[in-house]
């Protein structure tokens, strides 16, 4: 199947996450695309192929090599949801062959457009095949330009059985975009010596660092009294909320960030006078910086409770997930390895620390090396999102020349 019907084939599923479901996978409208793949994994060669009742899909594809050549059992992992940030359903990609650096209009209608002088990675797509929204949806790139790269993959291996390869094992996952992709990973029943994810963005990168998460949880109790007689009485839990959230500062926030730059993130707030409740991310590479960064919101809501003169302002304070940092180091051929195939394949490698989290990073976390590779998505989460289905087949290239490269160096 080419690439471009495969991608297409696959956006074409509504699989949005849902974090406010206590099941697993969130939303049944994901295992509609599990079962696909699942019959197209049997179709093009893979083995122990198994869709299990949490909705992740495994499978094998057998290597071809002798005894004495075996090497490493890698792992490709992509996950099939997409995110609840922006309308995925009723999707309808353009797809525009030979980009000739334009300006692409998204939707007429909403003004919508990507600008090459402010979407600068379109400047380096002269003559690649894009793939973008309507501008009404997101596009769902994320991450299933990931899952078409990896049946791409091994679809050229069914297709070319004289191309010498060890094990490799395939799983796609739900609910990522929440947070739970790998929370009924089985690694044991995956088999992979370590694994790469295919869910990043730009197709030179090689992310193996992210951030450190947590998300914190504050409550505001308010005393609401009749606006004529309020006098000395009210206090109005929105007002607290808003002088709480000032109290935090303005510029370490992700609008004003980057790179190694942590944040405080205002996600969402719900409320009125008599209880409000705000919900926050927090992010940092770093662990002690991230401690200093929970310190200051515990400091804000004591400042305030002591003014007021009463505790009206409680966090809640959840860990969500580590960098993964410290345990890819201890496996630095996981990443050279990747360095080396790029650089067969024409592409300039370069380390990019993740400002997010992956599968791989829990993972990781739970002693299966697995850092994160790009797939030529941009924009992800909304409707400005696009994809170069012309990296997507480097990626394949890259795939391909990782599991050529693979030595008898057995972690």
């Amino acid at each position: 199947m080419k690439i471009e019907n495969r991608f297409l084939k696959y956006v074409s599923f509504d699989t949005q996450s849902d974090e406010h479901s206590n099941t697993a996978p969130s939303t049944k409208k994901q295992l509609q695309l599990a079962k696909f793949l699942e019959e197209e994994m049997k179709i093009i060669g893979f083995e122990d192929v198994e869709l299990n009742e949490f909705g992740i899909v495994y499978g094998r594809i057998p290597g071809n090599t002798e005894e004495d050549e075996k090497g490493d059992t890698i792992g490709f992992i992509a996950h099939m949801d997409t995110s609840p940030d922006a309308p995925g359903h009723d999707i309808h990609p353009q797809v525009i062959h030979d980009y000739d650096g334009s300006v692409i209009t998204l939707n007429k209608e909403k003004n919508m457009v990507l600008d090459p002088e402010k979407e600068t990675p379109l400047k380096g797509m002269i003559h690649h095949d894009l793939v973008t929204t309507d501008g009404t949806t997101l596009l769902g790139a994320d991450d299933k330009a990931g899952i078409t790269i990896i049946m791409t993959m091994a679809e050229y291996l069914h297709n070319h059985p004289k191309f010498k390869h060890n094990d490799i094992v395939v799983a796609f996952t739900p609910d990522e975009e929440i947070g739970q992709g790998t929370a009924h990973f089985d690694i044991d029943r995956f088999g992979a010596d370590y694994a790469y994810t295919i869910d990043g963005g730009p197709i030179d990168e090689i992310n193996y660092e992210n951030f450190n998460a947590y998300k914190a949880d504050v409550k505001v109790e308010g005393h609401s009294y009749h606006t004529g007689s309020a006098k000395g009485k009210m206090v109005n839990a929105l007002t607290v909320a808003r002088h709480f959230d000032e109290l935090l500062g303005e510029h370490d926030r992700p609008e004003y960030t980057s790179d190694y730059e942590g944040f405080i993130h205002l996600h969402n707030v719900t409320g009125d006078v008599s209880h409000t409740s705000l919900s926050y991310i927090i992010r940092e590479h770093d662990a002690d910086k991230i401690k200093k960064l929970m310190s200051r919101m515990s400091d804000a809501a004591e400042y305030l409770n002591k003014q007021l003169g009463e505790e009206l302002i409680s966090i809640t304070f959840t860990k969500q997930y580590e960098n993964m940092k410290p345990v890819i180091e201890k496996y630095p051929q996981v990443v050279d390895q990747v360095s080396e195939a790029m650089l067969d394949v024409g592409i300039t490698p370069q380390s990019v620390p993740i400002r997010g989290g992956t599968d791989g990073a829990m993972l990781s976390l739970r002693g299966l090396p697995t850092p994160n590779l790009g797939t030529g998505g941009y924009n992800y989460h909304g409707p400005y999102e696009y994809a170069s289905l012309t990296d997507m087949k480097k990626v394949v290239e890259l795939l391909l020349a990782i599991i050529r490269n693979n030595t008898k160096n057995v972690l």
